[in-house]
């Protein structure tokens, strides 16, 4: 019961800061009270903590030992998950055999940063600034990790280093200029380094007139959020009024990001560490996604390394990488998404803190990235951990998201900016169609070896369906298509067996569904707003379990991984022999 600083001032017109000094003042402070872990069936001694202003003894042993705190993601949602949670813990374990006594601050008890044997200490509360404070004082803290715990602690980094809190890591004033639009656009031109046209708009009619210059199909975003949250393509003034009416509430405080969408070009992810001391910058591990851009990068299935991409725009972005770190002083994780079209390199943006794909990268490369992060932030040189070089696989790790879409049947299963997976999975090996085929595999989906394959693509991608359909009649495949992509594939001299569209009657591509007579999908949509046969498509093949790809690019990734599964079959050796 009672009520936070934040809602007090907010109730009396006066600051956070004002609130605080009161309380204080006044000698209301919360006590901390151990978790009885042990059920009152016998006395526990676990340093599990929580606050309480109802009892004023104290239960924290005090220690003159030099802490760390950290901070957890919070919450589970989508966009803010387990992810962050396995930097948080590696960060603890690191610091623990460092000597360090380790503080894990996190509200959520389905995470293993909250299992009581992950740090010396866990304090069960709120990630907020007045809890964080309360718990920083208390302990007498020598310094705090913001950078493990994805956006929710980093958005506390400013305020917690105003009230004299040590950050460790990437200064908070860094975070700020790479998350702050204006600041970030300086920056990239200060170090020529191009970047999608792009604007920002505190109302509705200003983002009309910002698409308009910049030219239609923008992506509109709102500043500082997680996992792509009410994050869209439009590709007309009417879509982006109907967005700002009901997506967003701009103001000049909370603007909306206006970016020139690049169709049709490849999205990169590159992490890197980097150690601000003595200037070492390690690019941990760049990932190509299959799907081109617009499609987040916590959906995206990935390749490491890349596979599509040119050694000159490969060295582009290593180049461009060291650069933001050097410029941003970056000391720990950062994380760049990159746009490759026409063979020149945008910065989509830069997160300086840990990015979802870390325990992937980490995983693939052999390196606990996260661990030596936190080793960085304490003092730690990366030449003194042995990690100075990147590492270049001579194999291929590929990323595949898992959806929760078989929970929610009816809703579209089309990928967008705003993420929607729930879990990942990693495909490894020599060769990298049958990396894709073990990642299909790992997810639910495992590739077919035979049957039917039902196209029904959209006009603009009818032009890569003869090459496509020719693929799959060489492996065996029989083409099942309705009236428009079926006129093609017969254009191309292939055999066909034409079926209804839904709204012709039957038998259509549903009865064929049901029937379990199709054993790969590949729909993609037909524009910016899908039509309710396809969405009944893609989500029958979900309820029944067929395999479906939604982009040119993943159904081309399928072909080469049933092209390599049945030239070798699936390979099996240990994560172990790889590195």
């Amino acid at each position: 019961y009672g009520f936070s600083d934040r809602q007090i001032a907010h109730l009396t017109g006066r600051t956070e800061d004002e609130v605080r000094a009161e309380r204080k003042a006044a000698g209301v402070v919360p006590a901390y009270r151990l978790v009885d872990t042990c059920a009152a069936e016998f006395e526990a001694y676990t340093p599990y903590y929580y606050s309480t202003y109802d009892r004023g003894d104290d239960e924290i042993d005090a220690s003159d030992r030099k802490k760390v705190m950290i901070l957890g993601g919070g919450p589970n949602r989508i966009g803010q998950g387990i992810e962050f949670d396995y930097c948080c813990v590696h960060a603890a374990f690191a610091l623990k055999e460092d000597g360090f006594e380790t503080l894990m601050v996190n509200s959520n008890p389905e995470t293993v940063s909250t299992d009581y044997d992950t740090s010396d200490k866990l304090f069960f509360e709120p990630l907020t600034l007045e809890d964080v404070l309360h718990i920083y004082e208390r302990e007498n803290c020598w310094g705090a990790i913001a950078q493990f715990g994805g956006q929710t602690p980093l958005n506390l980094a400013l305020g917690l280093q105003a009230n004299g809190v040590n950050i460790l890591g990437t200064s908070p004033q860094s975070i700020e200029r790479a998350e702050d639009r204006e600041l970030f656009a300086a920056m990239l031109h200060k170090l020529d380094i191009p970047q999608p046209p792009n604007g920002l708009a505190t109302n509705e009619d200003e983002a009309v007139a910002e698409a308009q210059k910049l030219g239609y199909p923008v992506l509109v975003r709102p500043s500082f959020v997680l996992g792509g949250r009410a994050m869209q393509i439009v590709y007309s003034d009417t879509e982006l009024r109907h967005y700002m009416q009901h997506a967003v509430e701009a103001s000049p405080e909370r603007p909306v990001l206006v970016d020139k969408f690049l169709e049709d070009a490849t999205e990169v992810d590159v992490d890197c560490i980097a150690d601000a001391k003595d200037g070492t910058i390690v690019v941990g591990g760049m990932l190509e996604h299959v799907e081109f851009a617009g499609v987040h990068s916590g959906d995206a299935a990935m390749v490491l390394p890349p596979h599509t991409l040119s050694q000159a725009a490969i060295d582009t972005m290593r180049e461009y990488t060291h650069a933001m770190a050097k410029e941003l002083e970056v000391t720990g994780l950062m994380n760049v998404q990159y746009a490759v079209k026409d063979e020149v390199v945008y910065v989509l943006e830069v997160n300086p803190r840990a990015s979802r794909t870390i325990p992937f990268v980490s995983k693939a490369i052999g390196k606990p990235l996260a661990k030596m992060a936190a080793q960085v932030m304490a003092g730690a040189k990366l030449s003194e951990l042995g990690f100075t070089e990147e590492i270049w696989p001579t194999y291929w790790a590929v990323k595949e998201s898992v959806f929760p879409f078989n929970k929610f049947i009816g809703q579209d299963i089309i990928l967008s900016p705003e993420m929607r997976s729930t879990g990942e999975v990693m495909g490894l090996d020599a060769d990298l169609g049958v990396a894709y085929a073990k990642s299909q595999m790992a997810a639910s989906s495992p590739l077919p070896l035979e049957g039917k394959v039902f196209v029904s693509v959209s006009d603009m991608h009818k032009d890569e369906v003869p090459a496509l359909a020719k693929d799959f009649v060489e492996l065996g495949f029989e083409l099942v298509a309705t009236g428009g992509t079926a006129k093609v594939i017969e254009e191309a001299g292939l055999a066909v067996e034409r079926i209804n569209k839904l709204a012709e009657g039957r038998p259509n591509s549903l009865d064929l569904l049901k029937n379990n007579e199709l054993q790969l999908v590949i729909n993609t949509p037909t524009g910016e707003v899908p039509r309710s046969d396809e969405v009944q498509i893609r989500t029958s093949a979900v309820y029944t379990g067929t395999p479906i790809m939604t982009t040119i690019s993943s159904a081309k990734a399928a072909v080469n991984g049933i092209r390599a599964l049945k030239k070798a079959g699936y390979g099996v050796k240990t994560v172990q022999e790889f590195h």
